[in-house]
Parts: C-alpha cells; sequence; structure tokens
C-alpha cells in the first residue's frame, strides 16, 4: 500500500465511525439473538457477534466502573456515547491482564452467552511508532541525547508530529517535531547532569492526515546510572474510572513524582488516598485526543526508576490461542477502527469454534 493510501486510509478513519451514526438503534435489537445464530453461516454469525461486542454496552451498561464486578452480558460500547464504535475507556481497560480489575478469558466467555464459540480480542493503535537511541555527547552542564523515531503502519511510512518527553526523577524536558514524508524523524533533548538515574523517553504521534490518529511508545536508558528495570518491576499501575491505584511491590520504593502526559499536555497527578503500599491518584478528564501516558518516578532504595501505564491500557491481547489451532479449521478475523476518549484505534477480533484453538 503507498504511502498516500495510508494516509487516505487515515484520514477518512473519523468519516467512517461518523458515517455508522444512522446504526445506533441496530445495537439496541441484537441482544435477543445471539443463541439464534447458530445455524447460520459461519461468517455471518462471526460478523454479528464482533457488532454485538461493539456496539452495545453489556449489562449493567456501566459495568466497567464497578470494581469487582462481572457483567451478565458482554459489551463495551460506552454508555450515551455519541456514534457507534465508541468504546469505554474502563470496559477497554479491564480487558488487560497488567490491571488489577482485570477480567479473565472465562469471565468474558461465560458473559458473551454463546457456548460454542471461542474468540480473541486485540486493541492496538493505528499505526506503529518505533524510538531508537542514535548517540549521546556530554556538553558539561548536561547530557544531549539523540533519537530516531519511525512512524509506519504495516511496514508503509505514516507522516506525524511529534510529541516527546523525557523524564529522570523530577526533571522534565519537551521537544515537538515531525516525521518527513518517510516517517523518519529526528530530535535530541539535555538532561542536566547533575541528576542522574533511569530515563524515560515518551514519543506521541500524531497522523498529520487525521489528528484523531495517534501512535505512542516509550524508551527506557540509562543516565549517569546502572542500567533500568523493565516496567512494572516496582509498581503495578492500574487505572480504572479515572483514576490510578499503585500498589508498591516492594516496602523500600518511594515514589518521588507521579505525571500525566498526553500529546499536548503534562502535569502533576494529585494524591486522594495513601496507605502503606498502596496510593490513589486522581486522573483528569482532558479535551485532548491522546492516550494518558501516567508516569511514576521514584527510589528503589539509592537507585532512582521510572514506570509507566497507559489510560486506556492498551495495546493489549486477550482470549483463545488461534495461533495452536487444528490446521485447516475455519478462524474468522475482522477488523474495526473505534473511538476511545476522542482517539481512533484498531480493534481486532478473531472468532472459532470451541474445538478451534481454546
Amino acid at each position: 500500500m503507498p504511502s498516500s493510501s495510508i494516509d487516505t486510509f487515515l484520514a477518512s478513519s473519523v468519516m467512517i465511525v461518523l458515517a455508522l451514526s444512522g446504526m445506533v438503534g441496530t445495537s439496541k435489537l441484537m441482544e435477543p439473538y445471539l443463541n439464534d445464530l447458530a445455524n447460520r453461516d459461519s461468517t455471518e454469525r462471526f460478523q454479528y457477534l464482533a457488532s454485538h461486542l461493539l456496539l452495545t454496552t453489556g449489562t449493567p451498561a456501566n459495568w466497567g466502573q464497578l470494581k469487582g464486578t462481572r457483567p451478565t452480558s458482554l459489551g463495551l460500547a460506552k454508555t450515551n456515547g455519541l456514534t457507534p464504535y465508541e468504546l469505554d475507556i474502563d470496559k477497554v481497560t479491564r480487558l488487560n491482564s497488567g490491571n488489577i480489575y482485570r477480567l479473565d478469558y472465562p469471565d468474558l466467555w461465560q458473559t458473551l452467552g454463546v457456548k460454542d464459540v471461542s474468540f480473541r480480542i486485540e486493541i492496538r493503535t493505528l499505526f506503529e511508532l518505533s524510538i531508537e537511541l542514535v548517540s549521546n555527547s556530554n556538553q558539561e552542564s548536561q547530557t544531549m541525547y539523540e533519537f530516531e523515531v519511525i512512524s509506519s503502519k504495516s511496514g508503509v511510512p505514516v507522516a506525524a508530529n511529534l510529541s516527546s518527553y523525557v523524564i529522570v526523577k523530577d526533571f522534565v524536558n519537551r521537544t515537538k517535531t515531525l516525521t518527513s514524508s518517510n516517517g523518519v524523524g529526528a530530535f535530541s533533548l539535555g538532561v542536566p547532569n547533575s541528576i542522574n538515574g533511569t530515563a524515560l523517553l515518551l514519543v506521541l504521534a500524531q497522523s498529520t492526515a487525521n489528528p484523531q490518529v495517534i501512535a505512542f511508545n516509550t524508551h527506557a536508558f540509562v543516565h549517569n546510572s546502572p542500567n533500568p528495570s523493565p516496567n512494572s518491576t516496582l509498581t503495578q499501575l492500574s487505572p480504572f474510572d479515572y483514576a490510578l491505584n499503585v500498589s508498591l511491590l516492594s516496602s523500600s520504593v518511594e515514589i518521588l513524582r507521579s505525571q500525566i502526559f498526553t500529546f499536548n499536555y503534562n502535569f502533576n497527578l494529585t494524591v486522594t488516598v495513601r496507605d502503606a503500599q498502596t496510593i490513589e491518584y486522581a486522573i483528569p478528564r482532558l479535551i485532548d485526543r491522546s492516550p494518558m501516558i501516567l508516569v511514576l518516578t521514584g527510589l528503589n532504595g539509592s537507585t532512582s526508576f521510572a514506570e509507566w501505564v497507559t489510560y486506556p491500557q492498551v495495546p493489549l491481547e486477550i482470549g483463545a490461542n488461534f495461533t495452536e489451532s487444528i490446521a485447516g479449521s475455519r478462524i474468522a478475523v475482522q477488523n474495526h477502527i473505534v473511538a476511545i476518549d476522542s482517539a481512533l484505534y484498531e480493534v481486532v477480533t478473531m472468532w472459532g469454534g470451541l474445538n478451534e484453538g481454546v
């Protein structure tokens, strides 16, 4: 697919969602017929199930915001959403295995209510972003780090505006630039030599063809310090109902700063609850067509760290393992563009019989 075709696809994403607005009423008609489709063509049946999953709210309609509650029927749509394929940020987040309020696949399978079907759900950004640290140079008071970013869709370049942040302890530096038409961008960020610790680079890329299409990635590196630990080593970060629940996984962990980053904004989070090993922060409701990246910096003894999570908590994968399906079995794969808090994502659903990869 040429670059111009990718740009046309991204530019038309909003129009696809809006053009479906006349289908709002159809979601209310779906639920009574889920189990009446067993004798229909499997392709038609699986298309219907995917539409049910993405166009209905489930029961109760606000199950995404109810801690410890499993819905009695499964649907990911936002209650009172303005358009079809507008998904609830917490229903999506509860599909992520890293969240303490998660639903596991057996829960989802039971609540879908179709006993002879297995399925898989994948949610991701509409294009990909890779980051490489190219070089660094010491300039007395600071070290300059040079990065290269590549934005693409299935290997085809995507032109994008870039908003990049580097975070070390209490320090934040930001730069804005863009990629060329071939999807490659370069920028430099400086970090003072007076501080040391794990440095975290966040890059959010906004398609020049459609501002609702956002990709993001992170890159941890060392700044006058030992190698960084993998993300989620010292904390478990669980966004839910516009609050960030933080579980400290070691008694030696001390939080220095908690921040939110989007394409246009960054600022500190406010503590609402604090216990010995848990902290809760309020997440503001921002008017920004961007995922939210929530970052905690702190100390583990004398070693600094930076850990992060996104809200909605994507990318994610949950469901049956169809890579181990029986040879020759039929698996239906469907792609949909959805909106979550004004940003657009891709949902891939896979469907098969219970003997096909469960």
